[in-house]
């Protein structure tokens, strides 16, 4: 196995793991730390494709910028710090049958690119 795949596999894992995260922490603030770890982790498989200039796009436009307008949004308008137990729904299995019907939808109709 070539280190790349192995790095690919390591990278991967952290963006779906932080992507969880990102949907599933009820603390704001976690949410978006969560959101930088997977920006870059999509920074880093730019980097195993070997585009720099994409790379540093990400780098400085949205880990350098968004991520700390949406930080600076949270801290200034005086959103709650701590665990909000009212950001939940009871729609979890509604969302899960509606993926399951859009993950079906896709693979019999794969998105060509080119």
């Amino acid at each position: 196995m070539l280190p790349q795949q192995i790095v690919f596999g390591v990278l991967t894992a952290a963006i779906v793991l932080s992507a969880l995260r990102v949907v599933t922490s009820k603390n704001i603030v976690h949410c978006a730390l969560y959101l930088v770890v997977v920006l870059g982790g999509i920074a880093g498989l730019y980097i195993l494709l070997a585009a720099e200039f994409i790379f540093a796009v990400q780098l400085i436009v949205y880990i350098g910028a968004i991520v700390v307008l949406f930080l600076f949004g949270i801290m200034l308008t005086r959103a709650p710090m701590g665990a909000a137990p009212d950001l939940d729904n009871d729609q979890r299995w509604l969302g899960a049958i509606v993926s399951l019907f859009l993950v079906d939808n896709f693979s019999e109709h794969p998105i060509q690119i080119f």
